[in-house]
């Protein structure tokens, strides 16, 4: 790999560390430079940044990382740069589980509970990763089909979701609302923890199928007769990434269209080699979500503004614009 992308990644880390920096002192509570490193139990500026601030910076950059490697590879399975957990219906899928998991009791003892909507998520997001996956082949990876199986499993998705709301209690559907439009309001570290555990590992698989993801972009023949297991590679990298979209939406909700931009703003800079897009990909989506957030709970104090909300203001406009840009490569 050449040099200069090393140099790239290591300004998007110190970019990564400063935006850290700046999320942690700014909010209602100013923290100082000095209180950051002071270890004192009865300080209250301490007390905020352990125990509010940092576990939900930590949570920003592990989601913002999840949900723009699973993008990448996404739009490397289905060779689209359109190919989106939140426009294909994964994040509907998880969703959906996770939804059925909050709203259905299943009186399970408390240490259990923290695990049942992450693993609600995988098994939703799984589910229909692959049967997009199938549907995919069916209709030969039209793009005009794949986005419509999208708006109708997110239609779907979104209909069953709103049947649970009107059928939940209040304490109920203040959390579907909420979950809906995507927060990182869920700062205990033992969900952070749980979170941390399923995602880093994940990411480290995923960044060993990239020589694979790279053959993969020649087509399917072409990758099978260079040695590579087609089927049994793209089975492998459907199930990482479910992990990834369902941990993140299990935790966070629905964040939608940072698979989509950062990705395809990537590949602009670094090309389509998967040993360079994957890491700048997961730095720069963690980069966006933890400024997005630190945005989302400074702009209208004391409220606080779902980071979703953000997110699609700013996916919204690329999606329209990569929409264009296919359109337009097809005329020509």
């Amino acid at each position: 790999m050449d040099k200069r992308y090393f140099v790239y990644l290591f300004i998007l880390l110190l970019i990564l560390i400063g935006s850290i920096i700046g999320s942690a002192m700014i909010g209602p509570v100013h923290l100082s430079w000095s209180s950051l490193f002071n270890a004192d139990p009865q300080d209250m500026d301490w007390q905020i940044w352990i125990n509010i601030r940092l576990p939900r910076i930590l949570l920003a950059v592990i989601i913002g990382i999840a949900l723009s490697v699973s993008g990448t590879v996404m739009q490397g399975l289905f060779r689209n740069p359109l190919a989106d957990p939140g426009l294909l219906g994964i994040s509907s899928g998880a969703g959906l589980a996770v939804a059925i998991a909050l709203v259905i009791p299943l009186g399970l003892p408390a240490f259990l509970s923290l695990w049942v909507p992450v693993i609600a998520a995988f098994m939703g997001s799984l589910l229909v990763t692959f049967l997009i996956f199938q549907l995919s082949n069916l209709t030969k990876g039209n793009l005009s089909s794949l986005l419509l199986i999208g708006i109708a499993i997110n239609a779907l998705g979104g209909s069953a979701v709103g049947i649970l709301s009107w059928i939940s209690n209040d304490q109920q559907l203040r959390q579907l609302s909420l979950w809906g439009m995507g927060s990182l309001g869920q700062t205990q570290w033992s969900l952070i923890i749980i979170t941390l555990c399923l995602i880093i590992p994940t990411v480290i698989l995923i960044q060993c199928h990239a020589k694979q993801l790279n053959l993969l972009q020649l087509g399917e023949e072409d990758a099978h007769y260079l040695g590579i297991n087609v089927h049994k590679t793209q089975k492998q990298l459907l199930i990482l990434s479910a992990v990834l979209v369902g941990t993140a939406v299990s935790v966070s909700g629905i964040i939608g269209f940072l698979g989509l931009v950062i990705p395809n703003a990537m590949r602009l800079i670094f090309g389509n080699n998967h040993k360079i897009l994957l890491p700048s990909s997961a730095l720069s989506g963690a980069i966006l979500l933890l400024v997005a957030d630190t945005l989302a709970r400074t702009m209208v104090q004391p409220a606080e503004m779902p980071v979703g909300l953000l997110t699609s203001l700013l996916g919204g406009p690329w999606f329209f614009w990569l929409i264009l840009k296919e359109q337009w490569k097809r005329r020509l």
